[in-house]
């Protein structure tokens, strides 16, 4: 029995043995020199990592970051959860044109979304035109090339990302409990409250984490839809890349965001079931 076990791990392990040597040539080592250009460029030292404690437009970076991805995930949250308690309760019709609705925007390029959202809020669009037409303004407001125009953008492409995991979660809620709360004389939204609402914390965690995750990371809807006002951590890694050539500067403020990344993903998986928010459990 243990010969044949043995056996077995070894025939596993030949098997992934391939993908292994993909992930480890093409992404292990890739971060693992990113890390090191963080340490040795221009000079070897810590002279990088002291800039996130010493540099004023570091910390602005950061802190914009923070807060527009704090806001694009809270946003994205309520929304979320609404359209994801409303799959949830819907009948199996209206469900699936609502789960194509959601699904549909992976299909549309992020480009053509951050340049239509441009076409919508810009001064002459239709947002501000309808504004107008209606008598709620007198001038056109500025809806695009500042943070208010990154956040729309933002919630509008993480909103598929918040409504899975929730719907997901939901789904595997005993809608009975909240009858029962019902019958015990709960109110509607007291029931909600007590009962379905703790019992999709979960669900709420997961798709907290995973939106803000996504969010650090944004770069082409900032870049557009902030017109270079709102500049994020990901454009301007890009900007000392390609523009100033600060290598060390650059590495530094990737591995810093990819260690922040790891650091929630191991919150999640330690807060939440992945299996379970996932639907494989």
């Amino acid at each position: 029995m243990r010969v044949a076990s043995r056996r077995a791990g070894t025939v596993h392990w030949l098997l992934i043995a391939p993908a292994l040597g993909l992930i480890l040539a093409f992404y292990v080592a890739p971060l693992l020199k990113i890390l090191a250009l963080s340490f040795l460029d221009p000079t070897p030292g810590l002279q990088n990592y002291r800039l996130l404690f010493t540099s004023g437009a570091i910390e602005r970076i950061l802190w914009t970051t923070t807060r527009i991805c704090a806001l694009t995930t809270g946003l994205t949250l309520v929304g979320g959860y609404a359209i994801a308690y409303a799959l949830v309760h819907a009948g199996e019709r209206q469900r699936q044109w609502m789960l194509f609705c959601v699904l549909l925007p992976f299909w549309l390029s992020v480009l053509v979304r951050a340049f239509a959202w441009i076409m919508l809020l810009r001064r002459e669009g239709a947002v501000n035109s309808t504004l107008l037409a209606l008598g709620v303004i007198d001038s056109p407001l500025t809806l695009v090339r500042n943070e208010f125009g990154v956040i729309v953008g933002m919630v509008h492409y993480m909103l598929p990302y918040a409504i899975l995991p929730l719907y997901a979660n939901m789904q595997g809620i005993d809608r009975r409990l909240v009858a029962a709360a019902r019958g015990l004389g709960a109110k509607p939204f007291g029931a909600f409250r007590r009962v379905f609402l703790p019992l999709s914390m979960p669900g709420i965690i997961g798709a907290l984490v995973l939106v803000f995750i996504f969010s650090l990371g944004f770069y082409i809807t900032p870049a557009i839809l902030g017109g270079g006002k709102t500049v994020m951590i990901a454009e301007y890694i890009a900007t000392n890349i390609l523009d100033n050539i600060r290598w060390g500067l650059a590495t530094m403020l990737a591995s810093t965001l990819l260690a922040t990344v790891f650091l929630l993903l191991a919150l999640m998986w330690r807060v939440v079931d992945l299996r379970k928010l996932l639907g494989a459990a």
